[in-house]
């Protein structure tokens, strides 16, 4: 399945689901001092775009090391999402990296990785490095662009929330994860393929 910049950027937000991630945004930064609030969401933003673009810049490399072909990290990449995207259509994730205890401030756990930057989103830049290397830089502009908005997302996640209220963010919670399980079905019928037909 070849992507393009727009349809790369869009299977990233959908990946990545910063509006389905509200409400843990919301209940990892409650704690927090308001005045830090902006400084920690740049500071792991940052850290989860430095992740994702190792694994995107490193992902020949790696399946080499690890011998691993581009039809099984499709199929599995593909069996990944499927699995994401199955808990955004039936299920909520608020309470998955709920902080336990006194709140701290966040480092890299869990809103870098792997609230941002989890195995799903590393199998999608990694898919997407090995499948079309010669497009490298439109998958790395793709990634700042759904990293950018992640980080906006997570500055106001507060303010968003309240705008469109919690009925609202379920909802497009729920058809984010509708159209992924669609590119996920996708995925693994293309590695699927691929094996067969070499």
């Amino acid at each position: 399945m070849d992507h393009t910049f727009a349809s790369a950027l869009i299977l990233l937000l959908l990946v990545l689901d910063p509006f389905g991630s509200l409400p843990i945004f919301i209940s990892v930064l409650r704690g927090i001092d308001p005045a830090r609030r902006n400084a920690v969401a740049l500071r792991e933003g940052a850290i989860a775009f430095s992740v994702l673009l190792a694994f995107m810049v490193g992902g020949q490399a790696f399946l080499h090391v690890m011998r691993l072909s581009e039809r099984s990290l499709e199929v599995a990449g593909g069996v990944i999402l499927l699995v994401i995207a199955m808990r955004m259509v039936f299920g909520s994730s608020t309470q998955i990296y709920a902080q336990d205890g006194a709140a701290k401030e966040p480092f890299i756990f869990p809103l870098a990785v792997p609230l941002l930057a989890g195995p799903s989103a590393m199998a999608t830049v990694l898919l997407l490095a090995s499948r079309q290397p010669g497009q490298l830089w439109q998958w790395v502009g793709a990634l700042t662009v759904a990293m950018a908005v992640c980080t906006v997302v997570l500055i106001t996640a507060d303010r968003i929330r309240r705008l469109l209220g919690d009925s609202m963010v379920t909802a497009m919670e729920k058809l984010m994860g509708l159209v992924l399980t669609a590119i996920a079905v996708e995925m693994l019928l293309a590695g699927v393929k691929r094996y067969f037909t070499g």
